[in-house]
This record gives structure tokens, C-alpha cells and sequence, in this order.
């Protein structure tokens, strides 16, 4: 039986054991996870694909932020990464999780990702707003995609830290 469910409802450990199936035990070097340092996902966005008990897929959402040129913030959510067990790819997991995030955040919200776009734009994400985001570390501008609400700005990605009031 598969069942849809909040991330928050698996064990860490479970989701980590899952990003390292999926994407290798070396994933934490890679750039994305320096723009989303000390963030929590948000829940009512990150959700888990379970099968009889096994997790076998999973997508976080995360608050980051574009720290404009110009001195703007933009709010945005990363997407990502969605993970699919190996033994489990190829069977529509991360496109169901995918739209479930997406319906979740509504289709106007600001998203982006760190991913390749020919995959991607079924979802509505491209780079034609992305040319002027940077981040901090090695990236490739083409996988810099976004949808929703995103205007057209320069700047670097960063952790979206809420203040306490």
C-alpha cells in the first residue's frame, strides 16, 4: 500500500539514509545545502512517498531568499532535492511528490531549484528568470530554475532566517 505523508512524520534518520541512496553520502558538499545552512524544511511543503512501510521517495522545501544587488529580498522557496530510492526510479515517485508540493505551495508562489531543465519545465520551472542569481559556491547557471511569482533580479541566494519579533 503507498501512502503520501508529511515528511515530518518520518525519523531523520530514515530521510537521511534515503538522500544518501539516492544522491550519494557526498551531497552535503554540493552548493545548494551552503544556501539552506541552518534552515528547518517547511513542513506544509515537504512530503514522503511510502510503500508498505519503506520510504522510497521524499521532496523538502526549504526558505531561502534572493539578497538582491539592488538592496531587495526576495522570498523564495527551494524546492528540493526530491529522492527516490533507487530500486523505486523511473515508477512517477518525484512526479507525484513534485505536484503535491507545488499544489501545496500554490501555483503562483515563488519556487526554485537547483536542477536540470529539460526534466523540470514539466513542472513550469525554466531559467528565464534566473540569469542574474548567483550562489555561494560552484553552480551551473542553467540549472537555476524558478516559477511562480518571480521578477525579473539580480543577487545571491541565501538562507531566509526568520528574526524574532
Amino acid at each position: 500500500m503507498t501512502d503520501l505523508l508529511p515528511l515530518a512524520a518520518i525519523p531523520a534518520a530514515q530521510v537521511e539514509a534515503l538522500l544518501d541512496a539516492a544522491f550519494g553520502p557526498d551531497r552535503r558538499g554540493r552548493t545548494a545545502y551552503r544556501v539552506r545552512a541552518g534552515l528547518s524544511v517547511i513542513d506544509a511543503l515537504s512530503f514522503a512517498q511510502v510503500e508498505d512501510g519503506r520510504l522510497v521517495g521524499c521532496i523538502q522545501c526549504w526558505p531561502v531568499q534572493l539578497d538582491g544587488d539592488d538592496g531587495g529580498v526576495l522570498p523564495l522557496v527551494m524546492v528540493g532535492p526530491v529522492a527516490v530510492a533507487p530500486d523505486w526510479q523511473g515508477m512517477g515517485i518525484g512526479h507525484v511528490l513534485m505536484h503535491r508540493a507545488i499544489a501545496a505551495a500554490g501555483d503562483d508562489a515563488p519556487l526554485m531549484l537547483v536542477g536540470d531543465a529539460p526534466y523540470y519545465r514539466r513542472f513550469g520551472f525554466t531559467a528565464e528568470r534566473t540569469g542574474g542569481w548567483r550562489m555561494p559556491g560552484p553552480y551551473d547557471q542553467a540549472r537555476l530554475l524558478a516559477r511562480g511569482d518571480v521578477p525579473l533580479r539580480a543577487g545571491i541566494l541565501a538562507p531566509r532566517i526568520a528574526l524574532a519579533a
